[in-house]
């Protein structure tokens, strides 16, 4: 038996909008009804490589469909929403949700009024690296402190948003999603003009454990990582390569006893390999279904994660 078929609209096609492009083109169940840009040769030629219809962002608005991605520039995120909202409930919305916590505040009150179903594009989340992970945190309660990192070069496409917005955000909402909500944040970072480009964040939760957050885009090294430490192990997590390495401790022998020691056990752990897009995308389709899948990110989540970016972008520049 086929899949319930949706019609969905694609509005923004930059370099993220095309992988959602891609990877909607693939998922069964999908009819895209159209894509739209505001670079109009951009979205015909798009439009006839994927055989869909490519509409300006203005007319895409008159076109009643099942569900719509936004991903537009950040600055622009609200007001599509709202203006999107007329035609459908259903509504995909990159990371971050808004570029203001003002535009984030109205959003999450007019989901809330018009019972919109949002899901805001915190792909980390779907990061088999992280989805194992959360499983191993789940059931330990001797974690101490979760450090991230996420370092980069600037990337010329980001011009609306510091790296709180950019990078941190990822991490934040991780931090969130992994060890709850936050009772005290403080930070330190690094501004050219009026751009933060590097951020140092500490947060203290409500369950007691710590997220030491670290986000730079002046970096020569791409990371991305989480690392754990708790009373009865340490965990290396890399995002990129998708890979954990749990540290346990162990009773060291004599020496003078035993031919050997043994000072710590080192495990891998298998993560399934899939695409965060797809699962990502895959959980929204499933959630315009009705199908129960993996949480979602929502507006309530996503507000708090744009709270704490905000304290920490005042505690930067005060």
């Amino acid at each position: 038996m086929n899949k319930p078929l949706i019609n969905l609209g694609l509005i923004g096609l930059g370099k993220m909008g095309q992988n959602h492009l891609r990877v909607l083109a693939m998922l069964r169940g999908v009819n895209i009804s159209y894509i739209a840009d505001e670079n109009h040769d951009l979205t015909n030629r798009l439009g006839k490589q994927y055989s869909v219809e490519a509409l300006s962002p203005k007319n895409a608005l008159d076109v009643a469909v099942d569900a719509i991605v936004i991903a537009t520039p950040t600055v622009t995120h609200y007001e599509y929403v709202h203006l999107v909202s007329r035609r459908t409930k259903n509504i995909f919305v990159e990371k971050p949700m808004a570029h203001t916590l003002e535009s984030s505040r109205n959003m999450a009150n007019l989901a809330k009024s018009e019972e919109l179903n949002i899901q805001i594009g915190f792909i980390e989340r779907f990061n088999p690296a992280i989805i194992a992970l959360k499983s191993i945190l789940d059931c330990n309660d001797n974690v101490i402190n979760l450090d991230f990192t996420r370092t980069n070069k600037i990337s010329s496409r980001i011009t609306d948003v510091d790296v709180i917005t950019d990078l941190m955000v990822h991490d934040i909402d991780l931090s969130l999603y992994l060890n709850g909500p936050a009772t005290n944040v403080s930070a330190h970072g690094y501004a050219k003009g009026e751009m933060i480009d590097y951020a140092s964040a500490l947060i203290k939760h409500q369950n007691g454990r710590f997220s030491r957050i670290q986000a730079s885009r002046i970096s020569e090294k791409k990371k991305r990582s989480v690392e754990v430490t708790a009373t009865d192990m340490f965990i290396d997590c890399d995002l990129l390569r998708k890979e954990i390495i749990v540290y346990r401790n162990t009773e060291t022998q004599d020496s003078s006893t035993a031919p050997y020691s043994i000072t710590g056990i080192q495990e891998a752990i298998q993560v399934k390999p899939q695409e965060a897009l797809v699962s990502e995308l895959q959980a929204f389709v499933n959630s315009v279904l009705s199908i129960k899948s993996q949480e979602t990110p929502n507006v309530d989540e996503s507000l708090s994660v744009m709270e704490v970016c905000e304290l920490i972008r005042n505690e930067i520049i005060s």
